[in-house]
């Protein structure tokens, strides 16, 4: 069954609302609107999200919407959809659904026929992107490092070969156990430590694994740092595949019988692989020579 969302007619709607990381100056006008004008808001943790909402004087109705509840509290939502009563959804801070709970609920929406609207906003994993200095071209997130040891190892195992950016969740306390993994794992990489973003104490640090380390380790306070915590990483170099003299010789006989002159043939496998041209073209030229 095909889904489409839109705007073409206003109906009882799920929406789904970015909120501010810390500085509550960063919502959007939009946001302050609906959060005003729903029958109800589902948040995360009711009493951080009434600081938001006493603070702009929004006096909607707000219900607990966490991960421990989610599956049982979703479907209760929904009826209050099918009743008429709009909704929005916000999380503790950034965009909903986000590493953040919402999913099951906006997918029974979908499902329902229940019109889910986005009210887009600020975002952890963008914010820390966007002032990272590391390629933003592409990236992967992958959400909150697990807490056991056992379990981070594998997990950041499986990473490793990565070449885009990494974009992770860290809690502050594992901070320092995590990038020790990391660097016995990935190497000594470049990493970007971002912690709490927009807020009073934000402070972003910068540099290759091994220092970061050291900086953290001799941070006064013992615990390296606190509060909320995105960590980048570089991606991994990437590797080119390698051909031996002889199978750089078969290829550059199958792009000359298609037309291509040994020169060309040299330069473009050259590119392709990362080798010298000279070299590759001195191979065509042997190869010609044996034939």
């Amino acid at each position: 069954m095909v889904s489409v969302t839109g705007r073409h007619t206003k109906r009882t709607t799920l929406y789904v609302v970015a909120t501010p990381l810390g500085n509550l100056e960063d919502i959007t006008l939009r946001a302050l609107r609906i959060l005003k004008e729903v029958a109800l808001i589902a948040a995360e943790d009711t009493r951080h999200s009434r600081k938001l909402l006493t603070h702009y004087g929004i006096e909607t109705p707000v219900t607990s919407y966490y991960d421990q509840i989610e599956r049982r509290k979703a479907p209760q939502l929904i009826d209050e959809l099918k009743r008429g009563k709009s909704i929005a959804l916000i999380s503790d801070a950034g965009t909903p659904c986000i590493a953040d709970p919402g999913f099951r609920l906006v997918r029974a929406a979908i499902e329902a026929g229940i019109e889910v609207e986005v009210v887009p906003g600020p975002s952890a994993v963008a914010a820390a992107l966007s002032v990272s200095g590391l390629p933003t071209d592409r990236f992967a997130f992958e959400g909150f490092i697990p807490a056991k040891a056992g379990a981070r190892r594998t997990f950041l195992t499986a990473l490793a070969g990565e070449e885009r950016t990494l974009v992770l969740y860290e809690a502050a306390r594992r901070l320092v156990d995590s990038l020790r993994d990391l660097l016995d794992i990935f190497g000594d990489r470049h990493v970007v430590i971002a912690r709490e973003l927009t807020k009073v104490f934000e402070e972003v640090l910068r540099g290759q694994t091994s220092e970061l380390i050291e900086v953290l380790e001799k941070r006064a306070d013992g615990e390296g740092v606190q509060g909320e915590v995105t960590l980048l990483l570089a991606g991994a170099e990437k590797r080119l595949p390698t051909l031996s003299p002889e199978e750089l010789a078969a290829e550059i006989k199958r792009r000359r019988e298609s037309g291509v002159s040994l020169k060309e043939a040299a330069r473009l496998l050259a590119d392709e692989y990362g080798l010298s041209r000279r070299e590759v073209y001195q191979i065509g030229l042997k190869a010609d020579g044996d034939r």
